[in-house]
């Protein structure tokens, strides 16, 4: 028990130092950084760079990585925040994953995609307290959180930045009214998040090695050591992150003699996370920077009878399909069930203007529960797709409704919490895929063949294409518009705003459920390796990068996902296409917050015209005392 709670401690100390970094930047600019454990990556691969491939000095390097790369990452991070400040929550996520997205690409890209040895550059000497070997390696990590922390907390309540990054978030313009630069603030926090999120990589690196998805998965870990802190809270986030080192290598002793529950431990970072979003306090929860009012309706400007053209036109080529693509047809059929799923998500993020990061779960248990139903039970294939879609409906109330009162950060930490244990804990049990990880996925009786099972799921897909659009047009649909827009106004205009919410997401997991089981009969059999957790984070970017339009967007971002790399036979633009991604992700949000910070000043001051207007219309001015000139 002693050796597991010195690892603990010291995994716990590497979390606090990671999630440190993430609640300063957070609490400063309103931007939840999903890119943090990007970030440390990158800086692991610097000093790797730096020391075992340069021949630095690792003092040398290290100072280099978290002062150099540190403040030089802060500085890029600062002003991609300030471009996004005024987005959406939704917006705000994908930027910071287009970061994640980029990192992980560029490190296949120059260092492959096997995971490499990190040099071990501490000192490695050790000594014995009450049995158990210490590593000098140990306490010096131990020491280096706890004097970090120390260190932010007295900067924080003590110096005028310190204090100005508690304020600067919520008026940045009353704040420059006291004589302090906003913007030098915010450069300030990011700087100091980035240079912890360097040294967080920088000392666990050596521990897990030097692999780009768990370094960057580092800030997952984190994202349940700030949840304890409560966001804003850096002794209490400090202490969280020792609570999290601590539970999850306990957890590894208690389950040491049982193979079954071996995925157990690396899962108690986002079992808490998921359970105490659901049970802190709503008013202890408040997203910081968030607007009170946002829009995410969008209207399209093209003249309806060129709409009705291009439809018909797009309908036309779908139905051509078989006759012009060959042998790559199943591709396509994958292509339109990710299109479900692509509608799931539009309907949920884009309508409602809440958030999910576990589409790609849902996808899953629909695709599981399909084959169970087709090939145990033996169920006719119309009635499994059906029954496997409908069984995602329960799942995803049990998100939803304790969620509910989350603001949609919030809701979407609590969901990707939850994608990441259904990835880690369910997939492997053997009512998800078996104990063989894969269970057969038959097609329909009568339509085997490709072309057939083409059309099958061509048919699904515009079915579900006409229950989106006549969701945005029934009352369902203005009530989800009004959920986005303002859901203060909502109530008191007297809906009922959580039973909206619940039955948007309940509908969400019905489609992406759907989506699974079109897919699984595609090549014949599913299991755990066709639905990753980090794809739900892709699949947001995608849809990004797609542009406007619910249904138009969903073609275009399946595509973009499915069909495009099917086309690439040259390896290595395989490998940039993530890279192409994650910067198309950025350069979207940031287009958008452009065209959007140009527009505004026009339209606010025609609105403030015609509000002058109407006032003088309602109470004019009284005459001058000398009568009309």
């Amino acid at each position: 028990m002693l050796t597991f709670l010195v690892i603990g401690l010291v995994t716990g100390s590497i979390y606090s130092i990671a999630a440190l970094g993430l609640v300063v930047t957070y609490r400063t600019s309103g931007i939840f950084n999903f890119g943090h454990g990007a970030v440390a990556a990158a800086a692991a691969y610097v000093f790797y760079e730096l020391h075992a491939v340069r021949g630095v000095p690792w003092p040398i390097a290290a100072a280099l990585t978290v002062f150099g790369f540190g403040v030089l990452a802060g500085l890029l991070m600062e002003r991609l925040a300030r471009v996004i400040s005024g987005a959406s929550t939704a917006d705000k996520i994908v930027a910071t994953l287009g970061i994640v997205l980029v990192v992980q690409g560029l490190a296949i890209l120059v260092y492959g995609p096997q995971s490499r040895g990190f040099p071990q550059f501490l000192p490695t000497g050790s000594f014995s307290l009450a049995s158990v070997r210490i590593g000098a390696d140990q306490v010096i990590v131990v020491l280096i959180a706890l004097a970090t922390t120390i260190a932010l907390f007295q900067y924080v309540s003590r110096s005028t930045t310190g204090r100005a990054m508690r304020a600067v978030v919520d008026d940045p313009a009353l704040l420059g009214l006291t004589g302090v630069d906003p913007v030098r603030v915010r450069r300030t926090a990011w700087i100091i998040g980035c240079c912890f999120a360097s040294l967080s990589g920088l000392l666990i690196a050596p521990t897990i090695g030097l692999e780009a998805g768990l370094l960057t998965l580092l800030v997952v870990q984190a994202f349940a050591a700030a949840a304890i802190g409560l966001f804003r809270h850096l002794p209490a986030t400090y202490l969280g992150g020792l609570v999290v080192g601590v539970a999850q290598a306990l957890t590894v002793n208690a389950v040491s003699g049982s193979p079954s529950l071996s995925a157990i431990p690396s899962s108690i970072p986002f079992l808490l996370l998921f359970v105490l979003l659901l049970v802190i306090p709503r008013g202890r929860l408040t997203e910081a920077g968030r607007l009170e009012r946002r829009s995410t309706a969008q209207r399209s400007s093209v003249d309806p009878r060129l709409r009705l053209a291009g439809l018909a036109f797009g309908g036309a080529l779908l139905l051509a399909v078989p006759a012009l693509v060959g042998a790559r047809l199943p591709v396509y059929t994958a292509a339109m069930a990710g299109v479900v799923l692509f509608l799931s998500l539009g309907l949920l993020v884009r309508t409602s203007g809440q958030l999910s990061l576990c589409q790609v779960g849902f996808q899953a248990i629909g695709a599981a529960a399909f084959a169970h139903l087709a090939t145990g039970a033996g169920l006719p294939w119309a009635l499994a797709v059906l029954l496997g879609a409908l069984v995602t409906v329960p799942v995803g109330a049990v998100i939803a409704i304790p969620a509910i009162r989350l603001a949609p950060l919030y809701l979407a930490l609590a969901t990707f919490g939850f994608a990441i244990l259904l990835a880690q804990v369910v997939y492997t049990s053997s009512f998800m895929f078996g104990a063989g990880g894969s269970l057969e996925a038959p097609r329909p009786a009568g339509f085997a063949s490709d072309t057939a099972y083409y059309y099958v799921v061509l048919a699904v897909v515009f079915a579900s294409g006409l229950t989106v659009v006549a969701v945005q047009r029934a009352r369902l649909g203005r009530l989800l518009r009004g959920l986005a827009e303002s859901p203060t106004v909502l109530v008191a205009s007297g809906a009922n705003a959580n039973v909206t919410r619940v039955l948007v997401f309940c509908l969400s997991a019905f489609l992406a459920g759907l989506s699974g089981a079109l897919l699984a009969p595609v090549n014949g059999f599913v299991g755990a390796v066709s639905f990753p957790f980090f794809n739900s984070l892709l699949v947001l970017a995608v849809l990004a990068i797609a542009g406007p339009g619910l249904l138009r967007s969903a073609l275009v971002a399946s595509a973009a996902l499915t069909v495009v790399p099917a086309y690439l036979d040259n390896a290595r633009f395989l490998e940039v296409l993530p890279v192409l991604f994650g910067a198309s992700a950025i350069a979207a949000v940031v287009a958008g917050r452009v065209a959007g910070t140009a527009a505004a000043p026009a339209g606010a001051s025609r609105r403030r015209r015609e509000r002058v207007s109407r006032l003088a219309a309602r109470h004019p001015a009284p005459a001058a005392v000398g009568g009309p000139s």
